[in-house]
């Protein structure tokens, strides 16, 4: 099977199981299990139904051991957060891109450094296009 060239997208719920594997590394299904959050109502069937998904997805890999699995993240938690990040924000600018922009300036509680980071970056990004 190809490697994907882009993480996919993560449902809530499965980002919550990944959490546990960036958190505590690889381990298996009932060991995750037991380190859910106390206020996590999941039956352990729900973690395994996600982990499966995850498996699929190509976020999880696993390696059998005896009768178990031992599951290990092969997604880096700050990649798959970048791609979010660039999906979310490629499909609100897909919408209306000056009222997203506008919004974000608005709601943004920048400093003076921020607003001059942000402007070199912008520089950067228009020089960079226009080659």
């Amino acid at each position: 099977m190809a490697k994907r060239e882009e993480p996919t997208t993560l449902a809530p719920a499965e980002w919550e199981a990944m959490k546990l594997f960036w958190d505590h590394g690889p381990m298996a299904a009932r060991d995750a299990y037991a380190r859910l959050p106390k206020d996590c109502d999941w039956a352990y069937k729900t973690l395994k139904t996600l982990l499966s998904r995850l498996v699929a997805k190509e976020a999880l890999a696993y390696d059998q051991v005896g009768n178990s699995y031992l599951y290990r993240a092969v997604v880096e938690r700050d990649k798959l957060t970048r791609q979010e990040v660039r999906t979310v924000f490629q499909r609100l600018m897909s919408e209306a891109f000056s009222p997203v922009l506008a919004q974000f300036i608005d709601e943004a509680d920048l400093t003076d450094e921020e607003i001059k980071q942000l402007k070199r970056r912008l520089d950067e990004k228009r020089k960079n296009a226009s080659r």
